[in-house]
């Protein structure tokens, strides 16, 4: 079966799996003014859904025609490709005909994550490959660092084109419900590229605040993590990506929507007008 027009409101659920984070909830609000009935994918679901029980996920899939997949911290991490793969072929077995999978750009163990959905058998698939998110900074963990004046990183000039979550979130829900983006990987950039200085700088510029970025060994900022509930391996996945594999600047925003992407500068003086970075 090929799935090429759009997707009727009325074809049944689109199951938004990490519907309460950085993307999927923004891609649940989307799809609700659009008049989809979308069915959130989380532990505290009225149908929960949790990876590591796989007895939530046939429940979750029961009426669902779309699916929006993210695997919470990172789809690099142990164990992730395995679910992944496994809850794919469930959904083309129960008949979801549109799968989109948020991946990470520069990670091989991610990429294997891709060929899984690939693989699936769902007729439609599309990839969505990011690496830092602008948000990180406001709504995740670099936010108590910025509200303490210091974002202190193991990282050092590397740069990246940090991609604004609203984009994400834009490009997620035209490749669930409109035609032309089945088979697609759309490699998702902001349109320029900074150091985690530079961004910390705009940060800085455009609240008005002293706020200093400082870099720190990998062993540092694996306690930091772990005092956050985090996993420690998220340290190698920084060293990873972070050597200037992902310095580059792609379309994928353009050929996805027809326009360009939000440039960091722009995120921080809206992220700041709403006072989140007011200690």
């Amino acid at each position: 079966m090929t799935v090429t027009g759009v997707l009727p409101t009325d074809a049944g659920a689109v199951l938004v799996v990490g519907g309460t984070g950085k993307t999927g909830r923004r891609v649940a609000t989307r799809l609700v003014e659009r008049g989809y009935d979308v069915r959130i994918g989380s532990r505290s679901a009225a149908v929960p859904f949790d990876w590591h029980d796989e007895s939530t996920w046939r429940p979750a899939l029961d009426g669902v025609t779309a699916a929006y997949l993210t695997y919470y911290p990172d789809l690099a991490l142990p164990g992730a490709v395995e679910h992944v793969r496994d809850f794919s072929r469930l959904a083309a077995e129960r008949g979801v005909e549109r799968l989109v999978l948020l991946s990470g750009r520069g990670e091989e163990a991610a990429e294997a994550g891709e060929r899984a959905v690939m693989d699936s058998g769902v007729p439609a698939w599309t990839i969505v490959r990011c690496a830092w998110f602008n948000q990180n900074f406001d709504e995740s963990f670099f936010l108590d660092p910025v509200l303490a004046g210091e974002v202190a990183l193991p990282v050092g000039d590397a740069l990246e084109p940090f991609v604004d979550a609203e984009d994400i979130a834009d490009v997620a829900v035209a490749a669930l419900t409109e035609p032309g983006h089945a088979g697609e990987v759309y490699e998702l950039t902001g349109p320029r590229l900074l150091s985690f200085a530079d961004a910390v700088g705009e940060l800085a510029l455009a609240t008005g605040r002293r706020i200093r970025f400082t870099p720190v060994t990998a062993q540092e900022y694996r306690a930091v993590l772990e005092a956050e509930g985090l996993p420690g391996d998220l340290v190698e996945l920084f060293t990873l990506v972070l050597d200037g594999r992902n310095a580059s600047l792609c379309d994928g925003v353009e050929r996805a929507l027809g326009r360009k992407p939000k440039d960091f500068a722009d995120y921080a003086r809206e992220a700041a007008a709403t006072g989140v970075f007011n200690a």
